[in-house]
């Protein structure tokens, strides 16, 4: 006599659990992407973030609820692949190192969506996060949004590190390079830049200190100075970098970095039209 499936009566039960599983939650699901959409949040990306979580959190129901209805088939299953389970893990390694990856981030905190990160050798905010993947919105050069999406797999977070960028939620100390040439000017384009900073960063620098101050009493770290400050740096004969470091808000960083560059090369350039050259130093604009 043939089996027949509908005949089995444990195997009926598992049908039904998982269609009872699946029913439950869609529904759920649906339900509470409504609630968060009625939801008067603060920003599209906690929104982002929450719709993410529950997308996450009902494909991990999913599986375990799968895993505890099907438990016994499954064991039966394992049994019989022992002999290829190398083979399975090795085919899917990448998946699993993704997956890892995943687990690495929920478990560390080490970004959220909306965060401005750099991982993979790719830059850009957090707009989705999956088992298996991260999605950047790219940021180019001068803090400025391409427009593509990079599609990151979460493997890279086991290989290599992940810079939060907004980490610090409200300031930051930024750090800036200048190049120059030796026989410039330098002391008079320090002077120069760092009036330009002072002037930029004025509204920034007793807000950063108190911030920067609670962070390191809540972390137990010493305090450390958050004024603009210029520091010259030699990376190859013949060549100085004025190295700025500046307070600024983290979501200013670009449109500061530009109204300093911008400031600083006017008044050089100013500086360059009334000031006669003299014997010792090159005036040359950079």
């Amino acid at each position: 006599m043939d089996w027949n499936p509908l005949n089995d009566p444990e195997l009926r039960r598992n049908v039904l659990a998982t269609g009872t599983l699946l029913f439950a939650l869609i529904l759920s699901r649906y339900a509470v992407l409504r609630t968060i959409r009625n939801m008067k949040l603060s920003s599209d990306a906690m929104r982002r973030r929450w719709t993410a979580s529950v997308r996450n959190l009902v494909l991990i129901g999913l599986g375990l609820g799968l895993m505890v209805i099907w438990a016994s088939e499954l064991q039966a299953f394992a049994v019989s692949v022992v002999a290829i389970a190398a083979a399975i893990v090795l085919a899917t390694k990448e998946l699993i190192m993704c997956v890892s990856g995943s687990i690495l981030r929920a478990t560390s905190g080490s970004f959220a969506i909306g965060d401005r990160v750099e991982m993979g050798g790719f830059r850009g905010d957090v707009i989705d996060s999956t088992l298996l993947a991260t999605t950047l919105l790219e940021v180019g050069p001068g803090h400025q949004r391409t427009g593509r999406a990079v599609v990151v797999p979460n493997s890279v977070m086991l290989n290599s590190g992940v810079t939060n960028e907004t980490f610090m939620d409200r300031y930051v100390v930024h750090v800036m390079t200048l190049p120059i040439k030796a026989e410039d000017d330098w002391r008079n384009a320090e002077e120069t830049l760092l009036a330009v900073a002072n002037e930029a960063c004025a509204d920034f620098v007793e807000p950063a200190r108190a911030f920067m101050d609670r962070l390191s009493d809540k972390h137990s770290l010493p305090k450390f100075s958050v004024e603009p400050r210029v520091l010259i740096a030699m990376p190859k004969a013949g060549e100085l970098e004025l190295v700025l470091r500046v307070p600024t808000a983290v979501r200013e960083r670009g449109r500061t970095e530009q109204r300093i560059l911008r400031t600083f090369l006017e008044r050089r350039r100013g500086d360059a039209a009334v000031v006669p050259p003299r014997e010792d130093a090159d005036t040359s604009l950079f």
